[in-house]
């Protein structure tokens, strides 16, 4: 009988504490990048390819429970225990804003034109910060019904998607009126809501399903059941024929998008996962557990006899290294104030 194949994560060594969120960068003319948020109060930058660190974003006073990178990975978001969000020059590793709030944030994003930030948290109030005045007052939505664990952008930054910590339903806002106007029903609390790449779709995780809903009519398109209670999932963002998911049971399982069937179930976190999330060409996908580590597991052939996984913590002899398009962040997170501010300088004008 021929031996089963394991696939062979890359693993990532830096944070002391849980990892609570993944987000990946578009792909840029640099490559695309990965960041991560952890109880440690300290955002990551790595490669998205290979899971090489870049840097770390050092100025929260508390977990960090949401991270993202905007269009273009020339700004960094985080939200945090210590009731602030921040904004971060991801090319210097400087910080750029912090948003003041009265309780913890839970989550934030992007818009996709990169002018604004959204955040929400314990207080049950969507906030929307314009940054291209950031000392001006955020607009505020404050009818969430229970404490926001989610947020996305969707239709050209027009609607923003919530969960809620507490409660079932993801709810769609519009952006204008600052008014709920649809609601997608679930029995349990939605602990991962994702906006697919082509904006078709909308991946959300609850309780033990994996729910695909269509991101225009708001139907439900496809619901599965798991086997464990599950924290996030994500859709293959290339071809949308898989999904991945991943919770309590410390497994990351590969599913066909269209039967549900079980493609891949991949081992190695030593706690629950808690983020799961595709590369933006599908080649890889990320997880991020209660042990502190995030793993990268490749979507296609790369696999191995034995089960031992590589681990990666800046540039190792066991990986082939591509590094090049990422010269420049590293350098960035590295060199002297003046260079700094030159490279502030072009980021704006990029």
């Amino acid at each position: 009988m021929e031996k089963k194949k394991v696939a062979v994560p890359l693993v990532c060594h830096g944070h002391s504490r849980p990892v609570v969120d993944l987000f990946y960068s578009p792909v840029t003319p640099d490559g695309f990048f990965l960041i991560s948020a952890s109880k440690d109060s300290s955002p990551m930058l790595r490669n998205g390819e290979t899971g090489d660190w870049i840097g770390t974003f050092e100025g929260h006073k508390g977990a960090v429970w949401s991270c993202c990178l905007d269009t273009n990975a020339l700004r960094a978001a985080s939200g945090s225990a210590d009731f602030t969000a921040k904004i971060w020059d991801a090319l210097t590793g400087d910080e750029l804003h912090s948003f003041e709030h009265k309780h913890i944030v839970r989550a934030c994003a992007f818009s996709e034109d990169t002018h604004l930030l959204v955040t929400g948290g314990i207080e049950k109030v969507l906030r929307i910060f314009d940054l291209n005045r950031p000392d001006a007052a955020p607009r505020e939505f404050d009818y969430s019904p229970g404490s926001v664990r989610t947020v996305a952008w969707l239709h050209g930054d027009q609607t923003i998607l919530s969960s809620c910590t507490d409660i079932g339903g993801v709810r769609l806002w519009d952006v204008r009126s600052g008014k709920i106007v649809q609601t997608l029903e679930t029995k349990s609390p939605v602990t991962s809501a994702e906006v697919s790449q082509d904006g078709r779709y909308i991946t959300t995780a609850d309780g033990s399903s994996v729910k695909f809903w269509d991101a225009n009519h708001y139907g439900l398109v496809r619901s599965y059941d798991m086997p464990c209670t599950v924290e996030s999932a994500s859709l293959e963002p290339k071809v949308g024929n898989k999904f991945i998911a991943g919770g309590e049971d410390m497994w990351i399982r590969l599913f066909d998008f269209h039967t549900g069937e079980e493609i891949a179930c991949n081992k190695g976190h030593h706690g629950p996962v808690h983020c799961v999330r595709f590369s933006p060409g599908g080649e890889s996908y990320a997880s991020g557990s209660e042990d502190g580590t995030i793993r990268i597991w490749q979507t296609g052939p790369l696999t191995h006899d034995d089960g031992e996984a590589i681990p990666t913590n800046g540039a190792s002899g066991k990986l082939k290294v591509t590094v090049d398009e990422v010269t420049r962040k590293i350098e960035g997170f590295q060199v002297s104030k003046d260079k700094k501010a030159e490279e502030k300088e072009e980021s704006t004008d990029v």
